[in-house]
């Protein structure tokens, strides 16, 4: 057998997406019969959670114009006036049209603001569990420096955690909600890591890059029952001048088809970003631009659907949330973290150590997250996957594609499954 030919080091190095992989398995299994309980993909099931009629129908009515050509490179200028127009309302930010850009959702921007701000072998500091940054770090050649969280504090970095971390990083990643644990920072919490940064900022001499902050907030629109949405460049203005915000309607809309999303930052960082976006090309389509560009601006449509989407969702988590919490009364190994905002929950199954009914110890958390699929049908996303160590017993829970009648179903498969094992 003919070894592969050689690649570049960071095509044989680059690690793919776990949670694909892991959902192509799932498919398979579901083709052939199993029943399935998959929570693992962020996205939402369209037959449970469509995008708002009022979008679709702005699509609709784009293409029918046919304004099917190449979009502004950084965007169209209607959709920023509206992105601007709309971050003010609702989040008290004021960013000018050079302080926007646009693509085909948050990854092209994540992936040029890192491109932009790091050069090989600079510092990243970003928390785990946290989406994706390792890989990101990886594709530019920056050094990693991942700070690991706790349950205790939800899974959100502290000012402790990350100061040890920050004198000569270029970049801090951060994200709220955060995408794995479905958690929040608090305004204390955040004004904190805020005025660290500007403090590590203003010690720096003249010259010097300074600690960029990269603050992903995605989900911040779907926050539930008792959580609050707070950004570092409202705690800490003097933040202004280092922060870029990634956003869009993904999430937010139930709208990760579509495609549309927006960095926010200075302006001289925008432009660097835009410019090496348009040698990737990944533009926001032209029809989908404009419809966003009409959709953010009716109010009357955006707040009912929000509200009916945050709802059914924090339905979803907060019953399985109690399921999980029953299951522990009952003396079994599970617990979990009070969902606070997105799509997730944070639960843990720890069988480590446990024998299954047909005589196998599971040695290892893989071990443990088979055995659920087999005999459970239940599919989750282990926090190695964004970070974390393979033995961490926690998961990543996703219920955009859950049916609420499913749900109990699962409950009582799961709780099977762990009582079978000793």
């Amino acid at each position: 057998m003919h070894e592969a030919p050689r690649l570049s080091q960071l095509a044989e190095t680059l690690v793919g997406s776990e949670i694909v992989r892991m959902n192509g398995e799932i498919r398979q299994r579901m083709e052939a019969g199993h029943r399935i309980f998959n929570f693992t993909i962020g996205d939402f099931d369209p037959q449970l959670f469509p995008i708002p009629a009022e979008l679709e129908e702005e699509i609709v009515f784009a293409y029918r114009r046919h304004l099917t050509h190449y979009p502004a490179g950084e965007g169209e200028p209607d959709l920023r006036r509206a992105i601007a127009r709309y971050i003010a309302d609702r989040q008290g930010l004021s960013y000018g049209l050079d302080e926007i850009l646009v693509a085909s959702g948050g990854r092209p921007l994540i992936y040029t603001l890192y491109r932009s701000i790091v050069d090989p072998g600079e510092k990243v500091v970003y928390p785990v569990p946290s989406w994706n940054n390792n890989h990101y770090v990886h594709l530019v050649g920056g050094a990693h420096a991942a700070v690991v969280t706790t349950a205790g504090n939800r899974f959100m970095p502290s000012t402790a955690d990350l100061r040890p971390h920050i004198a000569d990083a270029v970049l801090l990643a951060l994200s709220s909600p955060l995408n794995p644990s479905g958690t929040t920072f608090t305004r204390e919490g955040l004004q904190e890591i805020a005025e660290m940064v500007a403090e590590e900022n203003r010690r720096r001499p003249a010259g010097a890059k300074k600690l960029h902050v990269m603050f992903d907030q995605i989900y911040w629109q779907l926050t539930h029952k008792g959580a609050e949405h707070v950004d570092p460049v409202s705690l800490c203005p003097a933040l202004r001048d280092c922060t870029v915000f990634v956003d869009g309607i993904s999430k937010c809309f139930a709208a990760t088809g579509v495609r549309v999303g927006w960095a926010m930052g200075p302006a001289h960082i925008i432009a660097r970003m835009k410019s090496i976006l348009s040698h990737i090309g990944a533009w926001s389509p032209m029809p989908e631009q404009m419809a966003t560009s009409r959709y953010l601006l009716q109010k009357g449509s955006v707040d009912p659907f929000l509200n009916r989407l945050r709802r059914d969702l924090y339905e979803r988590l907060d019953k399985i949330h109690k399921g999980f919490q029953q299951l522990r009364k009952d003396g079994l190994p599970v617990d979990s973290i009070v969902p606070q905002a997105s799509i997730y929950l944070t639960v843990n199954i720890d069988l480590k150590g446990r024998t299954t009914p047909d005589g196998q110890v599971l040695h290892t958390q893989d071990e443990v997250t088979a055995y659920l699929l087999d005999k459970a049908g239940l599919a989750l996303v282990p926090f190695h996957v964004f970070g974390m160590d393979r033995s961490e017993a926690w998961y990543r829970l996703s219920v955009g594609t859950v049916k609420m009648e499913e749900i109990r179903d699962m409950l009582k498969r799961l709780k099977e499954a762990l009582k079978g094992c000793a």
